[in-house]
């Protein structure tokens, strides 16, 4: 930690950043909204429906429930096992399929796209019926799913016993992902559990930046913000997390730099006024 950085932390009693935008389930601010969507998800993998679907605007806090959901499991169950795609972009097919064979640690030789689609088979089959593991692919950025792509999670997900999925598949995708779901209706019919995930509302909002300084080890006598500054920074980010920890830092950025005591209007507005861009 540079002095610079100490100095920071020092002048706001704070132990750690409290508004970063990377996916930290550690500093998770459970809304009714988040909370629902995980107990859909827990229930869909529990039961070994097959494909579940997230949707959500930039900034609505998908990844941070793809990695909340893992920790779930990790923490309460042993016999299933997760794959995480953070970036489904590939040139063809068969690199996707290769891809998969890699991801899975499947150290079986496949030349082509048949003999690829044939090994997942029989490592689902061996996961799934012989050793009694379930096999769960997530997918973040979902919306880049091509339709390639789409028709071969489509093949795997009718891998099946007569009681239930061999492959549990969850994808978190931005809203454009529906157009790519409704060109293909074999694949939209196979969606076992759908979720739009929501901004927050204006006292969740308060309530994520007050848990999330909370979590940094804040003063808990000491007022951040004031009351007409919360009801801006909801204004002006409608909800949308990532828009509220880019403003709520640069806040305190700006607070610092006056030498005032709490986040008022007067900042939040000045800030909106210079790089409305970053929040809007």
């Amino acid at each position: 930690m540079t002095a610079r950085t100490r100095h920071y932390y020092e002048i706001l009693n704070l132990q750690k950043e409290p508004f970063s935008t990377t996916p930290e389930p550690a500093f998770y601010y459970e809304s009714k909204e988040h909370k629902e969507c995980l107990v859909r998800l827990e229930i869909s993998l529990r039961l070994k429906r097959g494909l579940s679907v997230v949707l959500g605007g930039i900034g609505t806090g998908k990844s941070t429930l793809s990695r909340l959901l893992l920790r779930n499991f990790f923490k309460t169950i042993n016999d299933y096992e997760f794959y995480l795609i953070l970036d489904p972009t590939w040139d063809t097919e068969y690199e996707f399929l290769k891809y998969l064979i890699k991801l899975f640690n499947i150290s079986a030789e496949a030349n082509t796209s048949t003999e690829c689609k044939n090994v997942i088979k029989h490592f689902l089959f061996d996961k799934g019926v012989e050793q009694g593991k379930t096999i769960a692919l997530v997918v973040d950025e979902g919306q880049k799913l091509t339709s390639p792509f789409i028709e071969i999670l489509r093949t795997l997900l009718n891998y099946e016993t007569s009681e239930h999925k061999l492959l549990q598949v969850v994808i978190f995708a931005q809203p454009e992902f529906l157009d790519t779901i409704n060109e293909h209706p074999n694949f939209k019919d196979r969606i076992a559990t759908g979720y739009m995930l929501n901004p927050l509302n204006k006292m969740d909002t308060v309530y994520l930046i007050e848990h999330r300084l909370k979590r940094a080890g804040s003063d808990p006598d000491r007022k951040y913000f004031t009351a007409d500054a919360y009801e801006l920074i909801y204004y002006y980010t409608q909800g949308y997390p990532r828009k509220i920890m880019t403003l709520c830092h640069d806040a305190f950025i700006e607070m610092i730099r006056q030498d005032k005591a709490m986040v008022d209007e007067e900042i939040i507005n000045a800030l909106i006024k210079s790089s409305q861009f970053l929040y809007a």
